[in-house]
């Protein structure tokens, strides 16, 4: 009798364990708004929690090789190979927008425009003031200062800046040649800042500063961000591909966890996102991915055990 007790709590217990298993997760701070919103909304669905550390991709996928998370999260998906070698799966949740913001007296949000190369061209330090010439040819009809711009770029490893300056190595061949693209880079100016919310608050408080964000951050911030060779970000532009700073970001899975029941909760959780996050998604200005996609990722997930 007594052993049958013992054998019914032990069994009560490891279900209560399964049942409260943490989700914790890190990385990128570019989906940072969305995942807070659907842990938020899936913790009063649900009463389950998500511990999510907004660090950025390079320190979350430090942080899911060294096993500390359940998932890590970056905006720079993995290599095949970097895939296999660490037993690893990775798949994206939503699609995002970055956007270059200033802080430029009586500019206000999408009218100065700037192309590719001439923002290439202020991140190299080759045009350092404001009424430069390649500036002024594009805003005629603003007023630009006479003054220095201070060029604010992310200090830690990150997807943001991946994608940046993957942009930047498209758009400039003299990037591409001595700068290059990655998480992290030899910037050859400016001033570091740690994550979107770093560098959105380095350029709300800097005049006469250039940044980059992902487009939540800058809604959020109340920033001026700029048109790119005419264009304006926002949903439609992000959909239809116009939008030339347009990245899917990822989350990256042991296929072996070493806590299998903490694992099986972040699938839980996205497979909810997938169901009922597409809205929250649309409100902060990502994308949903298609269906065509959630499909194939849903058959990657059968590899997680």
């Amino acid at each position: 009798m007594l052993n049958r007790i013992v054998t019914t709590v032990a069994a009560i217990i490891v279900a209560t364990t399964a049942i409260a298993a943490d989700i914790s997760g890190a990385g990128a701070t570019f989906p940072f708004p969305i995942y807070s919103k659907w842990a938020d909304t899936y913790k009063k669905e649900t009463g389950n929690s998500l511990n999510y550390q907004s660090i950025g991709s390079g320190a979350g996928i430090k942080q899911i090789l060294a096993k500390t998370v359940t998932f890590g999260a970056s905006d720079m998906p993995l290599s095949q190979e970097e895939l296999d070698k660490n037993g690893l799966v990775q798949f994206p949740t939503v699609i995002g927008g970055n956007v270059v913001v200033v802080n430029l007296d009586g500019v206000f949000p999408g009218q100065l425009n700037l192309d590719g190369p001439t923002i290439a061209d202020i991140y190299a330090g080759k045009i350092t003031k404001w009424n430069d010439a390649k500036i002024a040819k594009q805003n005629a009809s603003v007023k630009l200062p006479d003054t220095a711009i201070t060029v604010v770029r992310r200090s830690d490893g990150s997807g943001t800046t991946y994608v940046f300056t993957k942009y930047l190595s498209e758009v400039s061949a003299d990037w591409a040649k001595n700068i290059g693209s990655g998480t992290a880079v030899e910037w050859p100016v400016g001033v570091g800042a740690k994550g979107n919310d770093g560098v959105s608050g380095n350029v709300k408080m800097t005049k006469n500063s250039i940044g980059y964000v992902e487009y939540a951050y800058a809604k959020q911030n109340n920033l001026a961000h700029t048109a790119i060779n005419g264009k304006q970000p926002g949903k439609a532009s992000f959909q239809d591909g116009s939008w030339p700073i347009t990245a899917p970001t990822y989350i990256i899975m042991y296929k072996k966890p070493t806590d299998p029941a903490a694992s099986k909760e972040a699938i839980k959780f996205f497979e909810w996102a997938y169901a009922k996050g597409d809205a929250m998604a649309d409100e902060l200005d990502y994308v949903p991915l298609s269906d065509a996609v959630k499909k194939s990722v849903r058959e990657s997930w059968k590899t997680i055990q």
